[in-house]
């Protein structure tokens, strides 16, 4: 059988075409994917946090919870999940006491004000 040789091999040396070659060994390409985790599922309670310091300051529970929030925001565009993590529940506490706090003293004021202590 003859090899099959490139046009032009009377006046080059022998050598054969790119074609009729195969590669007798293939290595496995590697692709490396490297993978961030999710911080977008991390609630960092921004919205409720300038609520709670606007309008239901209780103690300064709600400037305490929107720090707490600004820190969560920081840490999650450091992709500092655990960190982050921990921060939003901080921030989530401050938010829930300071709108009970609030809340309940703001009920308070009403029923005092509907039945004043003049009357007992």
């Amino acid at each position: 059988m003859e090899s099959k040789s490139c046009k032009g091999d009377s006046l080059r040396p022998a050598v054969p075409c790119k074609h009729s070659v195969e590669k007798k060994t293939m290595t496995n390409p590697t692709t490396v994917i490297e993978i961030y985790p999710d911080t977008t599922e991390v609630n960092d309670y921004y919205l409720w946090s300038i609520f709670n310091f606007v309008y239901l300051n209780f103690c300064c529970l709600g400037f305490i919870a929107l720090a707490y929030s600004l820190k969560v925001r920081d840490k999650k565009l450091l992709n500092d999940l655990n960190g982050a993590v921990e921060d939003a529940k901080t921030a989530r506490l401050f938010n829930i006491t300071s709108s009970a706090l609030a809340t309940f003293c703001i009920i308070l004021i009403f029923i005092f004000l509907r039945y004043p202590l003049t009357d007992y």
